[in-house]
């Protein structure tokens, strides 16, 4: 019994292939006992009758039992002879875009065989394949196709007296697979409609913290939902857990979250798009008439909007593939820019940086105490610019704005002008330069560096970790030293933290009492919400920095962290008091936060699942499970599964003595595969891809060691193994 697998097929495994039938080989029957299918002619009038080439195209081989039925395959539909006639049907959706290759090139067998399956299937699980070839002994070879008419497998069958099965692990594009099976080199028969493959976002590990936090925090966040008509149109979004608005920051944020379960992820950013204003700038948040609200606003010490909508388009189109709604945001996503890099209120043209008013690291209130608001009259914090404003260089809109260009390089590559995705790539690096020339101190990023001397009473601002530099751990803009460097500020800092229960500082140390004023509440004391609570935010962002520069056990360990913060309340929140309290800012406050928990979701599927997505829809993967630096995960099952579309990735992997296995398949093309070795192994003995010996690299991630190849494949098999 052997599975032959094309080259096209990889999986990370170092046990022996799956059995693919359930019967041993015999000897070949002499002869067919069925007929053959009818000839071309058979199906020729019809054709004509019904349309011909205009409506069919032309035929596709010759016509062979499909479905049970003798059928013509054409380009744009099927004739079927059946008892009462023939009847023209459309091609199976997976062939929308062209049959199976192998009907075009192999001709009709004299057997007829037919094709039973369950009618629904997940990836990676077994799925058994009934075989019915009447009269026929002997081998027969299955081949599968995808919902794109990719074959994704090749089994060799031993029928015995007409019968066989094949056991099979579907995978590939999600839809209705096709099959075919060969016989001597001919097609015996096929069923356009064998099984339907779905997938739905899940991970199995055998260990309830890593496999209680996708339910629990889909659970939250589903309490973060708001859904309302905005000028006649349906708005839906996430928001704050500390605010009854749809604020593009707090929505833009929890992308990391439900990118796995919601469907509509495009109608909040259109409405943002809709409210753009002339200058290119963008509001914090939307009207919501229903609560008072009746235009969006604009917090005006903030810098930060037009950036994260950039991010917030770019995530939306991985999410769903679509070129045309990507297209439309590309003029808006430009004077957006252009704005931030040109409005005085936002640009320092001598340093080439984005400037803000005194804040919290990206928070909207500036330094100084309570004033009025002047549209109320009543007491507020410091929203606005006045005379008494204190302008300096922020790190994280300049990470963010990096980033963004970065972003809007790729869009412009893809839908819009390669010339000026250099420009925004040239800029996204000057800025880095530029920063980094002023604001890294060796170990982080300085939160506030003044335009004017200004002496901050009370605290060493030289010493200030704000939680923007967690951010920057994932925008891709660091160099490699700077990454580890601010992974290790945190857990150094997590080490002396004593009573504070978690190193997720929104700010450490935090500002005096009374240095920021919020009209009485939280934050003006340290410890408090923005001024030195703990956010866990900055923890999931922390815990996906720390997979990515070789902290990995680190990582794991905040995870663990936080699953036992809210398995044993029930509940999460935008920030906790250092002793672990709740921070409850007001009567809107949700213990359901949306922002912190989607953080940590991508901690856990981008970081300990290591399943990444370089383009959109999954075409292109970066995939490095690193559950090797767990201790007591033998086993996993991981899907990524997009809601808004069908793009998806899953594997199994499993630890093997001396090395691991994985199986692997998705919606996509290309995977880049990084599989770690342990500690204390400097290079794997043998890495096997799909039973023959694979070339790699060793990638150095700051000390960890990552074996490296690309695949191209829908579907596969690999296996790693190393001597310790």
């Amino acid at each position: 019994m052997k599975h032959l697998l094309p080259l096209l097929i990889f999986v990370i495994a170092a046990c022996s292939v799956p059995p693919q039938s359930l019967v041993e080989t015999p000897p070949p029957s002499p002869s067919p006992i069925a007929t053959v299918p009818p000839t071309a002619a058979a199906f020729a009038d019809h054709w004509e009758r019904a349309g011909g080439e205009t409506a069919f195209g032309i035929p596709i081989g010759e016509p062979i039992l499909l479905d049970g039925a003798p059928t013509q395959v054409y380009q744009r539909g099927l004739i079927a002879l059946h008892s009462d006639g023939p009847a023209t049907l459309p091609l199976p959706p997976g062939w929308a875009n062209g049959p199976p290759a192998d009907l075009a090139h192999l001709p009709a067998s004299p057997w007829r065989a037919t094709l039973l399956a369950p009618s629904d299937a997940t990836p990676l699980t077994p799925l058994h394949i009934q075989i019915t070839v009447p009269g026929y002994t002997g081998l027969a070879a299955l081949h599968l196709y995808d919902g794109r008419a990719r074959q994704i497998g090749r089994w060799e069958v031993a029928m015995t007296n007409g019968v066989g099965v094949a056991e099979v692990l579907p995978g590939g594009s999600l839809g209705v697979h096709s099959a075919l099976l060969i016989i001597d080199g001919a097609i015996a028969g096929g069923a356009g409609r064998l099984y339907t493959l779905d997938a739905e976002t899940m991970l199995v590990t055998g260990q309830e913290r890593f496999d209680a936090l996708y339910s629990m925090i889909r659970r939250f966040m589903e309490q973060c939902v708001l859904e309302y008509a905005l000028d006649g149109v349906v708005v839906r979004g996430y928001r704050s857990p500390d605010n009854p608005l749809l604020w593009l920051r707090d929505h833009t944020y929890q992308a990391r979250g439900f990118r796995y379960f919601e469907t509509d992820v495009t109608s909040l950013i259109d409405a943002f798009r809709r409210a753009q204003r002339p200058d290119g700038s963008f509001p914090d948040f939307l009207a919501r008439p229903e609560l008072g609200v009746m235009r969006p606003v604009r917090k005006e010490v903030e810098a930060d909007v037009e950036y994260l909508f950039i991010q917030a388009v770019y995530e939306a189109w991985q999410m769903t593939g679509d070129d045309a709604w990507l297209r439309t945001n590309l003029d808006a996503m430009r004077r957006a820019v252009r704005y931030t890099m040109s409005d005085p209120l936002r640009w320092d043209a001598e340093r080439g940086l984005v400037k803000r008013p005194y804040t919290i690291d990206t928070w909207d209130f500036s330094y100084g105490p309570t004033t009025t608001d002047p549209t109320t009259g009543r007491p507020a914090p410091r929203h606005w610019i006045d005379d008494q404003t204190i302008w300096g260089i922020f790190h994280g809109d300049n990470t963010g704005l990096a980033h963004a260009l970065e972003l809007l390089a790729r869009i412009e590559d893809r839908v819009g002008d390669p010339a000026l995705a250099q420009h925004w790539r040239a800029e996204a690096n000057g800025v880095m330069d530029r920063l980094n020339a002023l604001s890294w101190n060796g170990r982080f990023f300085t939160h506030f560096v003044p335009l004017t001397p200004f002496d901050t009473p009370g605290v060493d601002e030289s010493t200030q970790l704000s939680l923007s530099n967690a951010y920057a751990l994932n925008r891709g803009v660091l160099r490699r030293n700077q990454g580890r460097a601010i992974v290790d500020e945190y857990f150094q800092r997590g080490l002396r933290r004593g009573e504070t229960f978690a190193e997720w500082y929104s700010i450490d140390p935090p500002f005096p009492e009374g240095s920021f004023g919020l009209a009485g509440r939280p934050g003006e004391r340290p410890g408090e919400y923005v001024n030195g609570g703990l956010m866990p935010l900055v923890g999931g962002e922390l815990a996906r920095g720390a997979f990515r520069y070789g902290a990995e056990r680190y990582a794991f360990e905040i995870l663990h962290r936080y699953y036992f913060l809210i398995s044993t309340t029930g509940a999460s929140y935008l920030w906790y008091y250092p002793a672990g309290n709740p921070g409850i800012s007001g009567a809107d406050t949700l213990p359901t936060d949306g922002w912190g928990s989607s953080a940590m979701l991508g901690a856990l599927f981008e970081g300990a699942a290591g399943i990444e997505d370089r383009e959109a829809l999954y075409r292109s993967v970066i995939l490095s499970p690193r559950w090797i630096f767990t201790r007591d995960v033998n086993e996993v099952k991981a899907v990524a599964r997009y809601a808004a579309s069908d793009g998806y990735v899953a594997y199994r992997w499993r630890r093997a003595s001396g090395g691991v296995e994985l199986q692997a398949t998705g919606s996509g093309e290309r995977m880049h595969v990084r599989i770690p070795l342990p500690e204390g192994v400097a290079a794997p003995t043998s890495v096997v891809l799909n039973g023959a010996p694979q070339e790699y690299i060793i990638e150095d991630a700051n000390g960890s060691r990552y074996v490296v190849f690309d695949v191209s494949a829908p579907f596969g098999a690999i296996q790693v193994q190393w001597t310790t």
